[in-house]
């Protein structure tokens, strides 16, 4: 069993709008802060966005910022990517993922972090 799972992902026209979920396998995420990785073909996996757990402070990259927005429910379990105004540049399989500090680091490497979903697939195309 996964501990993390993801959903949402799916096919949008350039402008539109997708909620991306990662749900906790568990009770809950615990003492975890949340990073969203993506990774398109032949690419490397890029750090997206992170809430840290201690404040629900996040990070956004700079190639979203100002269009995802990253925040989670009151019972930890559950987080969601709010991805509006996509452009095709955003299409990319999009992995939830902890990381095992309650803040988020300053930049995100993957391998900083501890436990991974499956990922979903987001394609953004006419």
């Amino acid at each position: 069993q996964l501990p993390v799972v993801e959903s949402g992902g799916g096919l949008v026209q350039p402008g539109g709008s997708l909620r991306l979920s990662c749900a906790a396998s568990g009770r809950t995420f615990g003492y975890s802060s949340i990073g969203w990785f993506r990774q398109a073909p032949g690419k490397e996996r890029e750090g997206v966005s992170c809430i840290s757990d201690s404040d629900s402070s996040t990070y956004y990259a700079d190639s979203v910022k100002g269009r995802f927005t990253l925040s989670r429910n009151g019972t930890k379990n559950t987080v969601w990517l709010q991805m509006i105004s996509l452009k095709p540049e955003d299409t990319a399989v999009y992995y939830c993922t902890t990381y095992p500090r309650p803040r988020c680091p300053n930049r995100m490497f993957p391998q900083d972090f501890a436990s991974w979903g499956q990922g979903t697939q987001v394609t953004v195309s006419s």
